[in-house]
């Protein structure tokens, strides 16, 4: 019985098992079935959000609507006459466009004539110059001579062999030198008793011309003379200063301590063979004093007229800085520093797209402004003297679209071809139009995680926007090789891209244009704040941003 008792109660315990283990496979699949359906709902919200997103997001900024004469007027933008055009501005004729020097008033007179040929209408002080009289102070060409000398060993320099950064002028004969040895004045830092007033010479045993005023400045001498035994070529004189009379401020000064370096390696043994102290060896020396005369820099300003009665009062405006660094004789071989990406190619679509734009029938309805501007290599001098001195409001300015190095797609990064970007992609809403209009023409427009923002204030497009105007630069490579140098020449700019980008940037600004919205900082980016709060001021309200 005992047996049949324990088989009756494990067959009602596996049973009651049994049941248990059904009654919880039940309540896993009904669990199961719940999440299923929750993930499934979920899912279908998140496929909803997205969709109401990317519909938002395309009614913000439609897709371009281009009809045949605006197709018309984009497809008259040309590689060819790209190339033409820069081949020109960045020619050796024009010796890098230095701010200031002929080569740019070349320049200036160029841009000028294609501005005329496309019909724009000038709006400068001088036709389609707006003229910024400033002063220059500079050294003469003429009347230098440099030669040093002990007993019959005599050395004639000409001025491409010396290096002088300062402004005051000498005119010395047979000049007794004084050898002053660094090491020896760093060590025993003798007075200035038979140093005063007197040309030293020295080596600079691998300080640069600060350092060395530092170490026989105490010595208070007319002139350093330093003797550099390596090289052959020198900088010749400082490069003109310029003076804003606006700000009556001269610039950067010269130091006080006069010192010109002598490039000449055969000087290395004459001054070897010198004592320390008073010596034999003789300088004449002729450097005329810096002088200070009027100069005309200019901006270069043509306007399309908007359609619009009302729109037409507003203005969307395009620039590029025509100018570049110049030139350097010190340098062997190639001494022209041409420019031809930086920033001859924006300089030219701003060019081309003027007449390209021109030739539409229905002009848009806000007005478009062309503009080059000189000094961006010298602080974004052209641009903050327009920003100072608008020819249009710029209360009714509703964007500055700025365009630099566009033309070579060889970046430091890898290809950029069929690529572009705006520095400060996000600061306003401007980067989703140049977005749709790369789309259209076949360019992928994007932010650049690193170099967007961090290039934001190194181009013309600063100026503007600490006025208040929504303002980016359109780039393609941020660094290419031959940046600031020598070899940036005009062939090697990749014309097919740089026709497509102006293509972009010329339907980008009409589409700027027709809209009677206009473009606005984004508030909810903390790095717009200063430029947010300067469209305020600009509007005289403050109100929210935006038409």
């Amino acid at each position: 019985m005992r047996s049949l008792m324990h088989m009756s109660l494990r067959t009602i315990s596996n049973a009651m098992k049994r049941d248990n283990e059904t009654n919880e496979n039940k309540r896993n699949k009904t669990k199961r079935r719940s999440i299923r359906a929750l993930s499934f709902v979920s899912f279908v919200s998140f496929i909803f959000v997205c969709s109401v997103s990317l519909v938002l997001l395309r009614a913000q900024t439609p897709a371009p609507a281009i009809n045949a004469d605006l197709r018309s007027a984009l497809d008259y933008i040309s590689e060819d006459s790209l190339r033409g055009h820069l081949s020109f501005i960045a020619s050796d004729l024009l010796e890098g466009r230095a701010t200031p020097s002929r080569g740019l008033d070349i320049a200036a007179e160029y841009i000028a004539a294609q501005f005329r040929r496309a019909g724009l209408e000038p709006v400068g002080d001088d036709g389609y110059f707006q003229t910024a009289n400033w002063k220059v102070v500079e050294t003469p060409d003429t009347g230098f001579a440099f030669s040093i000398g002990n007993g019959s060993e005599r050395f004639a320099l000409s001025r491409a062999q010396i290096s002088y950064p300062g402004d005051a002028g000498f005119d010395l004969r047979d000049e007794t030198l004084v050898k002053a040895v660094l090491a020896e004045v760093e060590a025993n830092k003798p007075s200035a008793e038979g140093y005063e007033g007197r040309v030293l010479i020295t080596d600079a045993e691998g300080k640069n011309l600060n350092e060395v005023a530092r170490i026989l400045g105490p010595l208070r001498p007319a002139l350093i003379l330093i003797v550099d035994r390596t090289t052959a070529r020198g900088r010749g004189y400082a490069p003109p200063r310029l003076i804003d009379p606006e700000f009556q401020r001269p610039g950067q000064q010269s130091s006080p301590l006069a010192g010109i370096v002598a490039h000449e390696p055969r000087l290395g043994a004459l001054y070897d063979s010198l004592p320390s102290g008073p010596t034999t060896a003789k300088l004449t020396l002729s450097i005329p004093a810096r002088v200070e005369r009027p100069v005309k820099l200019r901006n270069v300003v043509g306007l399309l007229r908007g359609s619009d009665a009302e729109l037409k009062e507003t203005y969307v405006l395009v620039t590029a800085h025509y100018d570049h660094v110049g030139m350097r004789t010190d340098l062997e071989g190639d001494q022209i520093f041409n420019g031809a990406n930086d920033d001859g190619s924006g300089t030219v679509a701003v060019i081309e797209i003027a007449a390209a734009l021109s030739k539409l029938k229905t002009r848009p309805k806000r007005s478009i402004v062309f503009m080059t501007v000189f000094g961006e290599e010298r602080g974004l001098l052209g641009s903050r003297f327009y920003g100072r001195n608008p020819i249009f409001p710029l209360k009714q300015t509703v964007a500055n679209i700025n365009l630099e190095h566009v033309g070579r797609t060889d970046s430091s990064e890898g290809s950029q071809v069929n690529r572009a970007t705006l520095t400060g992609f996000d600061y306003s809403d401007l980067g989703p139009i140049f977005r749709a209009a790369g789309e259209a023409v076949g360019i992928e427009v994007y932010k650049h995680e690193k170099n967007s923002d961090a290039f934001f204030g190194r181009s013309d497009n600063q100026a503007l926007a600490d006025a208040g105007v929504p303002a980016h630069t359109l780039c393609v490579a941020f660094i290419f090789p031959d940046y600031h140098q020598v070899g940036d020449h005009w062939e090697k700019i990749d014309y097919p891209n740089l026709a497509k980008t102006a293509r972009m940037t010329a339907l980008a600004l009409v589409m700027i244009a027709e809209n009677r919205a206009a473009p606005r900082w984004n508030t909810e980016n903390p790095k717009t704040m200063k430029y947010v709060e300067a469209w305020k001021k600009l509007q005289g309200s403050g109100s929210g941003v935006g038409n």
